[in-house]
Protein backbone atom coordinates (compact mmCIF):
# COMPACT_ATOMS: atom_id res chain seq x y z
CA UNK A 1 0.00 0.00 0.00
CA UNK A 2 2.99 2.33 0.37
CA UNK A 3 3.36 2.71 -3.33
CA UNK A 4 0.19 3.84 -3.61
CA UNK A 5 -0.69 5.81 -1.09
CA UNK A 6 2.46 8.10 -1.17
CA UNK A 7 1.93 8.38 -5.22
CA UNK A 8 1.94 11.75 -5.68
CA UNK A 9 -0.21 10.83 -9.21
CA UNK A 10 -3.01 10.02 -7.51
CA UNK A 11 -5.04 12.91 -5.91
CA UNK A 12 -4.79 13.00 -1.64
CA UNK A 13 -8.74 12.74 -1.93
CA UNK A 14 -8.31 9.60 -3.36
CA UNK A 15 -4.72 8.61 -1.40
CA UNK A 16 -6.93 9.49 1.61
CA UNK A 17 -10.12 7.18 0.83
CA UNK A 18 -7.70 4.32 0.66
CA UNK A 19 -6.37 4.55 3.62
CA UNK A 20 -9.68 4.89 5.48
CA UNK A 21 -10.87 1.12 3.19
CA UNK A 22 -7.54 -0.72 3.93
CA UNK A 23 -5.68 0.66 6.42
CA UNK A 24 -7.91 2.14 9.14
CA UNK A 25 -10.47 -1.12 9.73
CA UNK A 26 -7.00 -2.79 10.50
CA UNK A 27 -6.57 -0.47 12.92
CA UNK A 28 -9.61 -0.13 14.22
CA UNK A 29 -10.24 -3.92 14.69
CA UNK A 30 -12.17 -4.57 18.32
CA UNK A 31 -11.90 -1.00 18.80
CA UNK A 32 -15.31 -1.27 20.04
CA UNK A 33 -13.80 -3.01 23.75
CA UNK A 34 -11.49 -0.63 24.08
CA UNK A 35 -11.05 2.06 27.20
CA UNK A 36 -9.89 5.07 25.68
CA UNK A 37 -7.34 6.95 27.88
CA UNK A 38 -5.97 10.30 27.68
CA UNK A 39 -2.31 7.94 26.78
CA UNK A 40 -4.25 5.87 24.41
CA UNK A 41 -6.05 8.94 22.60
CA UNK A 42 -2.32 10.76 22.16
CA UNK A 43 -1.28 7.62 20.79
CA UNK A 44 -4.49 7.42 18.08
CA UNK A 45 -3.91 10.69 17.13
CA UNK A 46 -0.28 10.42 16.56
CA UNK A 47 -1.12 7.12 14.64
CA UNK A 48 -3.10 9.35 11.95
CA UNK A 49 -0.93 12.15 11.77
CA UNK A 50 1.56 9.73 10.99
CA UNK A 51 -0.43 8.01 8.36
CA UNK A 52 -1.18 11.83 6.84
CA UNK A 53 2.72 12.65 6.93
CA UNK A 54 3.63 9.67 5.07
CA UNK A 55 0.89 10.35 2.51
CA UNK A 56 2.12 13.86 2.13
CA UNK A 57 5.55 12.55 2.19
CA UNK A 58 6.27 15.34 4.81
CA UNK A 59 9.54 14.29 6.69
CA UNK A 60 9.05 13.83 10.90
CA UNK A 61 11.92 16.51 11.06
CA UNK A 62 10.53 18.68 9.12
CA UNK A 63 9.20 21.35 11.23
CA UNK A 64 5.57 21.56 9.85
CA UNK A 65 2.65 21.72 12.62
CA UNK A 66 -0.27 19.21 12.15
CA UNK A 67 -2.58 21.99 11.24
CA UNK A 68 -0.51 22.55 8.37
CA UNK A 69 -0.47 19.01 7.42
CA UNK A 70 -4.36 18.55 7.98
CA UNK A 71 -4.60 21.62 5.70
CA UNK A 72 -2.68 20.07 2.81
CA UNK A 73 -4.46 16.81 3.36
CA UNK A 74 -8.18 18.65 3.18
CA UNK A 75 -9.23 16.68 6.24
CA UNK A 76 -9.40 16.81 10.47
CA UNK A 77 -8.76 14.11 12.83
CA UNK A 78 -11.40 12.06 12.43
CA UNK A 79 -10.18 8.59 13.92
CA UNK A 80 -11.32 8.77 17.52
CA UNK A 81 -14.81 9.90 16.59
CA UNK A 82 -15.13 7.11 14.16
CA UNK A 83 -14.12 5.07 17.46
CA UNK A 84 -16.31 6.16 19.42
CA UNK A 85 -19.34 6.32 17.53
CA UNK A 86 -18.86 2.15 16.56
CA UNK A 87 -18.11 2.15 20.70
CA UNK A 88 -21.25 3.93 21.32
CA UNK A 89 -23.77 2.12 18.46
CA UNK A 90 -21.79 -1.29 20.23
CA UNK A 91 -22.96 -0.40 23.92
CA UNK A 92 -26.89 0.87 22.87
CA UNK A 93 -26.78 -2.79 21.14
CA UNK A 94 -25.21 -4.79 24.10
CA UNK A 95 -27.68 -2.36 26.25
CA UNK A 96 -30.81 -3.12 24.88
CA UNK A 97 -30.22 -6.94 25.01
CA UNK A 98 -30.63 -7.74 28.65
CA UNK A 99 -27.60 -10.66 29.06
CA UNK A 100 -24.45 -11.53 30.66
CA UNK A 101 -22.75 -8.89 27.90
CA UNK A 102 -24.82 -5.85 29.74
CA UNK A 103 -23.41 -6.53 33.53
CA UNK A 104 -19.96 -6.89 32.23
CA UNK A 105 -20.11 -3.57 30.11
CA UNK A 106 -21.96 -1.81 32.78
CA UNK A 107 -19.21 -3.20 35.46
CA UNK A 108 -21.99 -3.56 38.06
CA UNK A 109 -21.09 -6.75 38.78
CA UNK A 110 -21.35 -8.57 42.87
CA UNK A 111 -18.12 -8.27 45.09
CA UNK A 112 -15.65 -6.10 46.37
CA UNK A 113 -13.80 -3.92 44.64
CA UNK A 114 -9.75 -4.36 43.99
CA UNK A 115 -7.36 -2.01 45.67
CA UNK A 116 -5.70 0.53 44.40
CA UNK A 117 -6.84 3.21 41.85
CA UNK A 118 -10.08 1.57 39.76
CA UNK A 119 -9.85 1.29 35.84
CA UNK A 120 -11.67 3.58 33.56
CA UNK A 121 -14.61 1.57 32.14
CA UNK A 122 -16.18 1.85 28.89
CA UNK A 123 -19.29 3.74 29.67
CA UNK A 124 -17.21 6.27 31.87
CA UNK A 125 -15.29 7.22 28.19
CA UNK A 126 -18.77 7.27 26.59
CA UNK A 127 -20.72 9.22 28.86
CA UNK A 128 -17.98 12.57 28.77
CA UNK A 129 -18.01 11.73 25.23
CA UNK A 130 -22.03 12.20 24.82
CA UNK A 131 -22.09 14.76 27.04
CA UNK A 132 -24.69 12.84 29.12
CA UNK A 133 -23.76 13.79 32.79
CA UNK A 134 -24.32 10.21 34.77
CA UNK A 135 -23.85 6.64 33.26
CA UNK A 136 -27.57 6.16 34.84
CA UNK A 137 -28.62 8.62 31.67
CA UNK A 138 -26.66 6.91 29.25
CA UNK A 139 -28.17 3.49 30.39
CA UNK A 140 -31.92 4.55 29.81
CA UNK A 141 -31.45 6.46 26.76
CA UNK A 142 -29.80 3.01 24.98
CA UNK A 143 -33.27 1.40 25.49
CA UNK A 144 -35.15 4.24 23.01
CA UNK A 145 -33.08 3.37 20.27
CA UNK A 146 -34.09 7.05 18.20
CA UNK A 147 -32.99 8.76 21.82
CA UNK A 148 -29.79 6.78 21.36
CA UNK A 149 -29.14 7.46 17.86
CA UNK A 150 -29.28 10.83 18.00
CA UNK A 151 -27.36 11.24 21.40
CA UNK A 152 -24.82 9.84 18.98
CA UNK A 153 -25.11 12.19 15.94
CA UNK A 154 -24.97 15.08 18.26
CA UNK A 155 -21.45 13.87 19.73
CA UNK A 156 -20.06 13.01 16.76
CA UNK A 157 -21.26 16.76 15.17
CA UNK A 158 -19.67 18.19 18.10
CA UNK A 159 -16.09 16.03 17.83
CA UNK A 160 -14.03 15.02 20.58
Amino acid sequence: MKTVLTNKNISIRTRRRALECYIEPILMYGCEAWTISKQTQKKLEATEMWFLRRMLRISWTAKKTNDTVLEEAHTTRLLISKIRKRQATFFGHVMRREKLENLVTTGMLEGKRSRGKQREKLIEGLTDWLKAGKSLEAIEATKDRKKWRTMIANAVKQGT
